[in-house]
């Protein structure tokens, strides 16, 4: 009898996200919404989910992506890039949390218990959002599942087109993974990730240390010979290696 309600409660209840959660836990929480709504008395097993390390692309494959969808899917990849934010967050942006003048972006409506925060953005994101139609207060498509399948749709047309698979591992909470691996990786500030992401709890921020193991990438190599370039080459995502006294030149890096 149990066993059947629990099928009746999965079939109720799978339009929701649980169908991404593993098959037992999937129906713990199916079931135990179905006793809720029907006032049943049950006490929910504990079942333990190993959390699995999420494959982290590289920033040019993301651009990539970028460059190649349309221009409202790109603008929200970019977004995406720039803040971390969730799929389901960048979808409730409205036109209200851009300033265009301080090229931030006030993430007002998070998700998933997320606490609200401000995010310092490119020129770049500004401007392509500013290149939108504004036909709302919502910048985007509020359906995020929407928004979902007509990326992934367009990323696999990128990823057979240049005959690069791994493009077809890049999901939008894909991007979320990266911003939070890059961002540790060059401050090694595990609070201010946290902040990044909305993490109530410093426990969910921690896979991101454990993430960033770069010694065998390529990297981009740039010199700076003035304070000025040494800005500007920070301000795009390089980090300092060392000086060079021999040329009088900063030498910055930043991963391919």
């Amino acid at each position: 009898m149990q066993t059947c309600l629990i099928q009746i409660a999965f079939q109720q209840y799978s339009h929701q996200t649980i169908y991404r959660l593993p098959y037992k836990k999937s129906f713990v929480i199916a079931y135990k919404s179905f006793c809720k709504a029907f006032k049943l008395a049950w006490e929910p097993p504990k079942v333990r989910v190993e959390r699995k390390v999420p494959f982290i692309p590289t920033e040019a494959e993301i651009d990539t992506l970028i460059a190649g969808c349309g221009r409202k899917t790109a603008a929200f990849l970019q977004v995406l890039k720039d803040t971390g934010a969730r799929g389901s967050e960048a979808c409730r942006l409205k036109w209200e949390d851009i300033d265009e003048k301080t090229n931030i972006i006030r993430i007002n409506n998070p998700t998933k218990g997320s606490l609200a925060r401000v995010v310092k953005v490119s020129q770049k994101t500004i401007a392509m959002l500013k290149s939108l139609p504004r036909n709302g207060e919502y910048i985007f498509n509020t359906n995020v599942s929407s928004i979902r399948k007509n990326f992934t749709k367009q990323r696999n047309k990128i990823a057979a087109k240049l005959q690069n698979p791994r493009l077809k591992q890049i999901h939008l909470h894909t991007i979320r993974h990266w911003k939070a691996t890059m961002e540790y990786y060059k401050t090694k500030d595990i609070k201010y990730v946290q902040y990044l992401l909305g993490h109530k709890k410093i426990e969910n921020t921690d896979i991101y240390t454990h993430l960033v193991s770069f010694e065998n990438e390529e990297w981009h190599v740039a010199v700076a010979k003035s304070l000025e370039e040494e800005k500007k080459l920070i301000e795009v995502g390089f980090e300092f290696v060392r000086y060079s006294e021999r040329d009088g030149v900063a030498i910055y890096r930043k991963r391919k």
